[in-house]
């Protein structure tokens, strides 16, 4: 059910459910870890029941942001790539196009999701990030790659979800998840949650259930609220056109 797959130098991961749902189609961002999805059987079984593909890029260390980088080799940035490579390639195989496509990542990768959601919400409505590494800029000159996309710590803050959400433009179906015991990334989880609601932008945020803090332990636990979550936004993303 898994395939590996080459797109202009950038190497995808690709799940083909037994059967199509019809309900749309899921980009995975990974964390920086990088691993693959394809060796995870619990969101293996989870993507099959719902009847979804998925598109898994590989991005490297690139934080999935709108930023060049020699971690993603392509002459377009990872969020250039994904909004138009990617989305052409779930057009080809399968002729599911925006706004059904939904946005699905863990640690860097939910941050990316979550920016890429939150810039360009009409096109990418449906989105769910498990414990998103929002607060990037917290990490600067720490030896995770940060210093080498920005100049400087202010520099990479400008770039975090919270400070780019767009009043009139925000995604109506998102999701994300973060344990109070993950000390590094739960403030930004918060921060974020408290901005969407000081600002009227609905969402729905799990921040209090807790296994132990960041990693796959905590990601699989949630997988099936995440991938339930856009199962049935993709439904009504697709039962208003």
């Amino acid at each position: 059910m898994w395939q590996q797959t080459n797109l202009e130098g950038i190497e995808l991961d690709l799940f083909e459910p037994q059967q199509l749902s019809g309900d749309g189609a899921i980009i995975y961002l990974h964390g920086h870890g990088g691993e693959r999805l394809s060796e995870n059987e619990e969101f293996t079984r989870l993507f099959e029941h719902a009847q979804l593909p998925v598109v898994a890029p590989r991005g490297g260390r690139s934080w999935w942001l709108d930023v060049p980088t020699s971690e993603f080799p392509h002459e377009l940035t990872p969020v250039q790539f994904i909004k138009t490579k990617v989305v052409e390639e779930i057009q080809r195989r399968w002729g599911i196009e925006p706004p059904a496509i939904a946005l699905l990542g863990v640690s860097m990768g939910g941050q990316g999701v979550l920016n890429i959601a939150c810039r360009d919400g009409k096109r990418f409505p449906c989105v769910a990030a498990l414990s998103p590494a929002i607060d990037f800029h917290d990490i600067y000159g720490r030896g995770f790659e940060i210093e080498d996309l920005f100049a400087s710590r202010e520099e990479a803050r400008q770039h975090t979800v919270t400070l780019n959400l767009h009043p009139l433009n925000w995604p109506k179906h998102q999701f994300f998840a973060s344990d109070p015991q993950d000390h590094q990334w739960h403030p930004g989880a918060e921060r974020l949650a408290s901005k969407l609601s000081s600002s009227g932008i609905l969402h729905t945020a799990d921040l209090t259930t807790s296994l132990g803090g960041h990693g796959w332990t905590y990601f699989d636990a949630q997988a099936e609220k995440a991938i339930t979550f856009l199962k049935q936004s993709l439904q009504n993303v697709n039962s208003a056109y």
